[in-house]
């Protein structure tokens, strides 16, 4: 019998592993033929690997953020869209240039007192026993004040809210469908915390659900969440399409995604909602993001 021929990275795990099998192998052929079926397999893997997700980032609070890739999409109220649309019409394409991370859950409480500690609302308001609780009854101010804090503690200035249209993008996850899973509200529960009422339901621990394509939990259901945009009625109707960042100025700032208490149609990636910068509501929280 042929001996299993000897390579010049024997040494490594791979490659002992490779020679522990060859050495018991049954098939002649193979051992004869083995270098080029290792070469074929390095030459159709590595393009694969090279494809690899790109890893969870992890700041200073315990934040981590996932990478969203650039792409192009159907913004606003398409095929499948439940509802009336007041807000969601026209459908236009938008374009994200660039790649972004975006936090992989809501804000938490935990993260919050870390990064704010005595300051902003809740400062002299003890919540340990809501750590990973999303932050909540926060408006859309002192989400900002939060981003600038965060900027301050970590030596950048790269946080940010994102905008609407990231915000969109991210929670659709290459999906045209009404939820990223599909179009059928029947599956929320195992994608969302949504369609509670107020009367019954809360607020719940992020992370528990499962995750869309992208890797980001909780972006419907749970808590709605601020963006940077300001809200115009119209401005659907001009058809940015590169990279919209909203209007240049207006009296309500939108938050996306639904929430705990809301009724299944308002937890569609499409779906939008309005307030007062200066609101705070237990089903409004956020979620942060930075240019890569």
């Amino acid at each position: 019998m042929m001996a299993s021929p000897k390579y010049p990275m024997a040494g490594s795990s791979f490659f002992n592993f490779s020679q522990f099998w060859l050495d018991r192998a049954k098939p002649e052929w193979l051992k004869t033929f083995w270098p080029l079926v290792f070469l074929a397999l390095v030459f159709f893997l590595a393009p694969a690997a090279g494809q690899a997700q790109v890893p969870i980032v992890t700041n200073s609070v315990d934040m981590t953020f996932v990478s969203v890739p650039k792409g192009r999409f159907l913004m606003g109220a398409g095929p499948g869209f439940q509802g009336d649309g007041l807000y969601e019409r026209p459908a236009h394409e938008v374009v994200i240039p660039r790649a972004f991370r975006l936090s992989r859950t809501e804000v938490t409480f935990e993260q919050w007192n870390r990064v704010m500690g005595n300051m902003g609302f809740y400062g002299e308001k003890s919540k340990k026993d809501r750590g990973q609780l999303p932050i909540s009854e926060v408006s859309w101010d002192e989400a900002l004040a939060f981003v600038e804090r965060l900027n301050e503690l970590e030596g950048t200035k790269k946080y940010r809210l994102p905008t609407e249209a990231q915000w969109e993008y991210a929670a659709r996850a290459g999906s045209s469908t009404a939820y990223f899973f599909g179009d059928d509200p029947k599956l929320l529960a195992d994608y969302a915390w949504c369609g509670e009422g107020f009367a019954e339901g809360s607020a719940h621990p992020v992370g528990l659900k499962k995750a869309n394509p992208f890797g980001l939990v909780d972006m419907i259901g749970n808590i709605s969440e601020w963006v940077w945009d300001w809200f115009s009625p119209d401005y659907y109707a001009k058809k940015v399409s590169q990279n919209p960042k909203g209007p240049a100025s207006g009296e309500e700032k939108v938050h996306r995604g639904g929430a705990f208490a809301s009724d299944p149609k308002t937890c569609q990636s499409a779906w939008r909602e309005i307030d007062l910068p200066s609101i705070r509501s237990l089903n409004i929280g956020f979620r942060v993001a930075y240019d890569e």
